[in-house]
């Protein structure tokens, strides 16, 4: 809806309704009232559904990350996928890193390979 009400001069109304009667539709909808800007919004959206899983296609609900939010712990986890990155571009079958292997193999379960791999 950005960049689509008010565009003119003249002013502009905006009516916003739902059926939903969930607290998350209301504070969706509060949102909106209280803001226009996209990236605010986003993260009211992401507060209310959640940050989904790093492997898969959930895209809501609980992070399946064990002791880091993506949302809080950011940086660190950009800093992490880097090492990831780097570990794997060296070794990419990790054999100087059979801990790590062995890990992998025991938190990703075939579907998330599958997608892994995918990408």
């Amino acid at each position: 809806m950005r960049g689509r009400v008010g565009r003119a001069a003249a002013a502009s109304w905006c009516y916003l309704l739902s059926s939903a009667t969930t607290p998350d539709a209301e504070e969706r909808l509060a949102a909106l009232e209280r803001s226009n800007n996209g990236f605010e919004l986003a993260e009211v959206d992401l507060d209310l559904r959640g940050e989904g899983t790093i492997l898969g296609t959930r895209q809501k609900g609980v992070n399946d990350l064990k002791l880091a939010s993506l949302r809080r712990d950011r940086e660190l986890v950009g800093l992490a996928r880097d090492v990831a990155f780097d570990i794997v571009d060296r070794d990419p079958g990790l054999v100087d890193h059979p801990d790590i292997a062995e890990e992998v193999r025991f938190l990703v379960d075939d579907d998330d390979r599958e997608f892994l791999f995918k990408n």
